[in-house]
């Protein structure tokens, strides 16, 4: 089971935000969408950047209530893990338990074509054991 699986279910749409947008703008697209984060690009479907919650989190404890008008390039992770769709649910299990963050960006050919989340990768990985223990079930029964 690979990303290219995941992305086949739940589409490659991805919100991204520019870098020189607030983190306001960023807060009401998270909340407006229900989502963890944004792909900070230059519109150029290029990743250079990952702001999350956790990251204007950390921008309002050292800030305040300031930080809502600094730019998100001010906020964001500039070295942002990718995966690409060949990566095992596994690998990017691994990837995302090292880095301890939950949204891996998706890119081909260098540009970003998608992103995963833990839940996405829960859910896949939830769905692989329930059929491996169905085909267990049907080989002892069967044989």
């Amino acid at each position: 089971m690979n990303v290219k699986a995941i992305l086949e279910d739940k589409g490659r749409s991805v919100e991204t935000i520019g870098p020189n947008e607030t983190l306001a703008v960023a807060i009401n697209r998270l909340a407006e969408h229900r989502i963890g984060a944004l792909v900070v690009t230059n519109g150029d479907r290029k990743v250079i950047g990952i702001v999350s919650e956790r990251d204007i989190v950390c921008a309002m404890n050292k800030y305040g209530a300031a930080a809502l008008e600094q730019s998100v390039r001010h906020a964001m992770t500039a070295k942002v893990n990718l995966c690409t769709e060949n990566h095992t649910i596994n690998q990017v299990m691994e990837i995302m338990t090292t880095g301890r963050f939950r949204h891996l960006p998706v890119v081909k050919n260098g540009q970003l074509d998608g992103i995963v989340s833990i839940g996405d990768v829960v859910k896949k990985r939830i769905e692989e054991v329930e059929r491996e223990a169905e085909e267990i079930i049907h080989y002892i029964w069967a044989g």
